[in-house]
């Protein structure tokens, strides 16, 4: 290696450096930054030394498993991208800070719903990641599931595994070493809400899954079937965690300190594949830098909803401004053979609903 790429390796090293101790803030760091982060560039061991709030252990499959943990990164960013998807029409829509290596800020402190499924959904991306990037021969250590062999039956008679199922349990125990490493240490309600929910989102991942199967025979016949096992589509994942969310239960810690149990005794105990919680929520409805809710003033709603996403609920009765904006849209689609489809751009004047904040509460003129 030259002086001058010595140089540049050297800057590019310190400079990650100097970036993650400015982006320190009160709330601890998490791996969840690593999201954030082009470890392909940078170099896993610069990443692995350098992210605020990681674990000795974390440390060390980081620096051992480099391509590992860009399937991890990658696995991050799809399991916000998911929360956000699912959160986009509520007050609390899973939005992200910059320079912060919590990623979502105080939010987290609260061992809340919002908590819950952050740490589901996020476990759920990884394991789908690691999982997904296996089955492509991405990975040192992995490759498709080596117990899928031999013959099985199901309801349609007897199959063949062959093609690629994909490993699901590499993924799960990864996942599972790495995410749980740090409250694995700890014994506190906390940390037991973390694991639990950890787990869920491991399990959603096996949960979605399905055979696949090809037909050989004569004439298309199904005289013989190969099947594999794969992962469904990551949105069903995503789904099945927010009506989790939604009918999480409140739990507390038991007086011995070996468990959760469910704080109202007339609510049924919490299944692994439930999400459960320590604190309520806050409303979401102003900013609050305390519990880390960014508000909802300015945040576009639906006049004619009902729902989360109609002005009442999101305003939370502040009321909402109106303006007209023009919004250019695609239309008059033609298919020319073969194999264009052509459009012409075509504009209409819509009106825009945004919620107003605290102090300029008057009655809406939509006019």
């Amino acid at each position: 290696m030259n002086s001058s790429s010595c140089y540049l390796t050297f800057i590019k090293h310190n400079a990650i450096v100097v970036i993650l101790i400015i982006l320190s803030v009160e709330v601890s760091g998490s791996w969840w930054f690593i999201s954030q982060l082009n470890i392909h560039s940078l170099g896993a061991n610069v990443v692995c030394d350098n992210i605020p709030g990681l674990e000795g252990r974390q440390r060390r499959l980081c620096r051992h498993h480099p391509d590992v943990m860009l399937s991890l990164g990658e696995g991050a960013r799809l399991g916000i991208e998911e929360c956000q998807y699912h959160f986009r029409n509520q007050r609390w829509n899973c939005s992200t800070l910059e320079r912060d290596t919590s990623l979502f800020g105080r939010v987290i402190l609260r061992g809340s719903r919002e908590t819950a499924y952050i740490h589901a959904i996020t476990s759920a991306g990884v394991v789908y990641a690691i999982t997904k990037a296996c089955s492509r021969g991405q990975l040192s250590n992995c490759a498709c599931d080596p117990n899928k062999r031999g013959s099985h039956q199901d309801k349609k008679g007897m199959f063949d595994w062959g093609g690629c199922s994909d490993n699901v349990q590499y993924g799960t125990t990864f996942t599972r070493m790495f995410i749980d490493a740090r409250e694995g240490k700890q014994r506190d309600g906390r940390a037991m809400m973390n694991l639990h929910n950890n787990r869920a989102g491991r399990r959603a991942i096996k949960k979605f899954r399905k055979l696949e199967c090809k037909c050989h025979g004569v004439s298309g016949s199904c005289t013989i079937r190969t099947c594999w096992l794969a992962m469904q589509e990551f949105r069903l994942v995503g789904s099945h965690l927010k009506t989790r969310y939604n009918g999480a239960t409140l739990v507390m810690m038991k007086q011995n300190g070996a468990s959760l149990i469910v704080a109202n005794k007339n609510h049924k105990k919490p299944t692994r594949s439930d999400l459960v919680y320590l604190e309520s929520s806050p409303d979401y409805c102003l900013e609050n830098p305390e519990v880390g809710s960014l508000g909802t003033e300015g945040r576009t709603c639906n006049k004619s909803s009902l729902g989360t996403d109609g002005c009442d609920i999101m305003c939370c009765g502040r009321g909402y401004h109106t303006r007209v904006v023009k919004q250019q849209y695609k239309c008059e689609c033609k298919f020319h053979w073969c194999c264009i489809v052509q459009c012409k751009d075509c504009q209409q004047w819509v009106e825009l609903h945004t919620c107003k904040g605290q102090e300029t509460t008057t009655v809406n003129d939509p006019s």
